[in-house]
């Protein structure tokens, strides 16, 4: 890393929920956050669920989220690296992002090594075993044969559908208490047979640090929808901080 600067993780901005206006005013916040570190970033990581839904048709994109878009493609336009890991929320990205935006797209998790520290990066979805429901919903959404049948349908019905689905998905988790001991116990194994420093995820919306054991520390990102929290790397120390 080059001196005085910061790589920063962030994840679940679930812009365009729950309605325009509220999806808006936090898009307007993120923006703004986006300004005040462009100059001490290095590179930038999304870790998944930036948008509520996302489905790339051939010439057809989700309308909105334009002066999102622009800010990061100012931001990849300036030099810095911005990596987009999909969540469960935004798992159909296809080439627009990366093309039009200039996004790395990371489609699984990945270990990375920054300044001598290893990096287990995910957005931390479909871990857990006991989910079968969901692990099943996740193959029908991940299937070609699916992706292509959606695609006949219109995208104003398509994209009111899923969105539909989406926010009833979203008002059932709410009753739930945030729960993570799947991604503690997944770090566990991973780390019987790789060295890693850091575990970072996103998914659960509660910003969280825990140690894992004398070499290891399990980070949850947090949200911005009622945290606005976010992790920093100065290349010798991390952090979660709130915006």
């Amino acid at each position: 890393m080059k001196e005085n600067k910061n790589i920063y993780f962030l994840s679940d901005f679930h812009l365009g929920s729950p309605d325009f206006n509220s999806s808006k005013k936090r898009e307007k916040k993120i923006i703004l956050f986006l300004e005040e570190i462009k100059e001490k970033a290095e590179e930038i990581y999304l870790m998944g669920d930036i948008f509520d839904f996302w489905f790339e048709y051939k010439k057809v994109i989700p309308k909105g989220f334009v002066r999102f878009l622009g800010k990061l493609a100012e931001i990849s336009d300036s030099g810095i690296k911005i990596f987009f890991f999909p969540g469960n929320h935004d798992m159909w990205v296809k080439e627009y992002l990366n093309k039009e935006i200039g996004l790395i797209i990371c489609k699984n998790n990945t270990i990375k090594k920054i300044n001598n520290k290893l990096f287990f990066l995910g957005h931390g979805d479909g871990i857990n075993k006991k989910e079968k429901t969901y692990i099943f919903l996740k193959r029908i959404f991940k299937n070609k044969i699916c992706q292509k049948i959606f695609y006949c349908i219109h995208p104003d019905l398509g994209i009111s559908i899923a969105k539909f689905f989406s926010q009833k998905s979203r008002n059932k988790n709410k009753t739930k208490k945030s729960n993570d001991k799947d991604l503690i116990e997944y770090c566990k194994k991973i780390k019987k047979n790789t060295k890693i420093d850091y575990f970072i995820f996103g998914h659960k919306h509660y910003p969280k640090q825990e140690t894992i054991d004398k070499e290891s520390i399990y980070i949850n990102l947090g949200d911005w929808v009622k945290n606005y929290s976010y992790v920093i790397f100065n290349g010798k120390k991390l952090e979660i901080k709130k915006y």
